[in-house]
This record gives C-alpha cells, sequence and structure tokens, in this order.
C-alpha cells in the first residue's frame, strides 16, 4: 500500500501537536493537513482524497458525530474518534467509527489502530470489484466502509465484538441477537440498517430474519418449495427463503 494520508480534526493545539509528534514515528503515514473545526474539515475532504481522519468529538460548532453524518455514505476513509470522554464510545461505533481513542493514549495504542486501519484499507480496496475476479451482484450496495466491529452492553460495561466472530444474526423486532458460537448479544438496531453496514462479500441475508456469516456455511439441502436449508458448522440450520435464493446465486452457486 501506498503512504496512507492522514487528517487530524481537533480543536487543541496541544493534542494535535502531541498526535502530530506520534504519527511522525510511522514513516507510511503523511499528515497532509490540520483542521481545528469540523466545518473546517468538512470543506478540506470534499476536495482531498483521505485515508485516515483522526476526529474529536467534542468542538465548538458541529461536533465529530455530526461530521460523520454530514459525510454519510460518502465516506471511503477510517475514522478514528481521538477524546478525552469515554461516555460516547457506545454512539461512535452506532456511526460506524473505526476506532476510540481515550486521551490519554499511550504510543501502543495509537500504533495499535492505525496497525488495524493499515489492514482494512488493503483488504476493503482489494476487495473492490475492479480487482476482484467474482461476478458482481447488483444486490451488493456500493459502499466502500463496512464494520468490522459493534458495540454490545454487557453486564460491567461495554465489549467491541468483532464482526468476524458471529455465526449469524437474527432479527428481533427493533432489535437483533448476535449469535457468536455460545453465546448470544442482543443490540438495538433493525435488521435493514444493520444489513447495510456490514460487507456483503461476507455476510448475506437469506431469510427477512437471518444473516449469515458465509465463513460459517458449511452446507446447502434442498427443502420445501424452492427453499433451502443452510447448515452452519456450529450445527445450526436455517433456512434460506425463495425471496433471498438468488443472492446466494450470486455468491457460491455460480448459476
Amino acid at each position: 500500500m501506498n503512504m496512507l494520508r492522514v487528517l487530524i480534526v481537533d480543536d487543541e493545539k496541544l493534542s494535535r501537536r502531541r498526535l502530530r509528534r506520534l504519527l511522525a514515528r510511522d514513516a507510511s503515514l503523511e499528515l497532509v493537513a490540520e483542521c481545528p473545526t469540523a466545518e473546517d474539515a468538512l470543506r478540506y475532504l470534499d476536495q482531498n482524497l483521505i485515508d485516515i481522519v483522526f476526529l474529536d468529538i467534542q468542538m465548538p460548532g458541529m461536533d465529530g458525530f455530526a461530521l460523520l453524518e454530514s459525510v454519510g455514505s460518502r465516506r471511503t476513509w477510517c475514522a478514528i474518534f481521538v477524546t478525552a470522554h469515554d461516555n460516547f464510545a457506545l454512539r461512535a461505533f452506532d456511526v460506524q467509527a473505526f476506532d476510540y481513542l481515550l486521551k490519554p493514549y499511550d504510543d501502543g495504542r495509537l500504533s495499535e489502530a492505525v496497525r488495524r486501519a493499515k489492514v482494512h484499507l488493503r483488504n476493503s480496496r482489494s476487495s473492490q470489484p475492479h480487482s476482484l475476479p467474482l461476478p458482481v451482484n447488483p444486490s451488493i450496495p456500493p459502499m466502500t466502509y463496512y464494520r468490522d466491529r459493534l458495540a454490545v452492553r454487557v453486564a460491567d460495561g461495554l465489549v467491541l465484538l468483532r464482526t468476524e466472530q458471529i455465526d449469524w444474526i437474527e432479527a428481533a423486532d427493533n432489535y437483533v441477537n448476535l449469535h457468536c458460537g455460545g453465546e448470544t448479544h442482543t443490540i438495538r438496531e433493525t435488521m435493514n440498517s444493520l444489513q447495510k453496514t456490514l460487507d456483503p462479500h461476507k455476510f448475506l441475508r437469506i431469510h427477512r430474519s437471518s444473516i449469515v456469516n458465509m465463513d460459517r456455511v458449511k452446507a446447502l439441502q434442498p427443502w420445501f418449495h424452492g427453499d433451502y436449508r443452510v447448515v452452519l458448522s456450529t450445527g445450526v440450520t436455517l433456512i434460506l427463503s425463495r425471496g433471498y435464493r438468488k443472492n446466494l446465486e450470486h455468491r457460491i452457486l455460480n448459476h
């Protein structure tokens, strides 16, 4: 991968200076600009290509969340929140922030966030249709950033669950159940909204109430009226309904 272009968005001059110093230790990163406000950052992002944005949350005027909402689906870069407040973590991952650095962070924590961003950008860009020798699925939306973690509440706080740990996802009204091995986590989100944020090359909707991790699919068995039974490596059996069969055919049946 070529050098990654980095933007810092933070109203605190000392915070920008410290982050600039730490980022300078990584020769693969190019700090191209610093913006003291989200409004300045939006103008810069409209005219320049960026790979990673280090973004403060609380700033005068527009905050970091509003910036992400303004960019919306046009976002092609990784957003890493850098903040002194830990109470925004759950909301940060709801808006698909790539990582969340809590000030004061150390060099090791920053390096790990950057390392993960590099891997994500390399994988997401190498999987674009122009470089992928697979048939194009017209049902896959044109999105360049997908979640690789979900924030879930547990008894003693918050857990960041990697999407690769999910076996399958089950709809439950305005919630979804994430089945991960022997554990089930529930988050407040609809199936449709969650599906839009997951990589469609990894997760497939097979029924109005279920999405599967394709890495967990072990076998397909014909069922009644054109449906299939989808057998996962965990032993769980789900139903692939006719309405979603074409998606599966594009993916693995090669019809």
